[in-house]
C-alpha cells in the first residue's frame, strides 16, 4: 500500500492556490504593494499603508505565504514580508500580471507607504500610528 500524505493528489493544487489567494482585494493590493517597493516591509507597515486592522493583514499575509508568494522572516520583535520570488514562468507571469495594475489604482497607498516607509529608523521598522487620511 502507498501512502500519498506528502504527494499532492491535484497537480494543479500550487496554481490554484497561487488564483485563489489572488483574488481578493486585500491580498492583491498586499502582493502589488511587495513587488512595487521590492522590499522587506513589516506587519504594522502594512496595516498603516492599507488602513487595515492586524488581524486582517495578518490573515491575508497567512494566505499568501500559504499559497507561496511571500515568505517570513523575523527580525528581532518584527515579522518582515517579501515576495518569494519567481520559480518558474507560471510565477513570472504572475509577477507580471499583478505588476500591471495602473499606479493610479493605488495613489493612496502609495501616499501612504512613502510616509510610513519614511518614518523608519536606520532602515528598521518603527511603531506607527494610523495614517490622517
Amino acid at each position: 500500500m502507498i501512502l500519498v500524505s506528502e504527494q499532492k493528489l491535484n497537480p494543479f493544487e500550487h496554481y490554484t492556490d497561487i488564483f485563489k489567494a489572488l483574488s481578493d482585494v486585500t491580498r492583491l493590493k498586499i502582493m502589488w504593494l511587495l513587488l512595487s517597493i521590492d522590499s522587506k516591509i513589516c506587519v504594522s507597515e502594512i496595516i498603516d499603508v492599507l488602513c487595515e486592522n492586524q488581524y486582517n493583514v495578518s490573515k491575508h499575509l497567512k494566505i499568501l505565504k500559504k499559497a507561496g508568494l511571500v515568505y517570513e522572516k523575523k527580525e528581532g520583535k518584527w515579522t518582515f514580508y517579501h515576495y518569494c520570488g519567481s520559480t518558474g514562468y507560471f510565477e513570472d507571469m504572475v509577477k507580471k500580471a499583478v505588476l500591471t495594475i495602473p499606479e493610479d489604482k493605488m495613489v493612496n497607498e502609495i501616499e501612504r507607504c512613502k510616509k510610513r516607509l519614511s518614518m523608519r529608523v536606520d532602515g528598521k521598522c518603527v511603531v506607527g500610528t494610523e495614517s490622517e487620511d
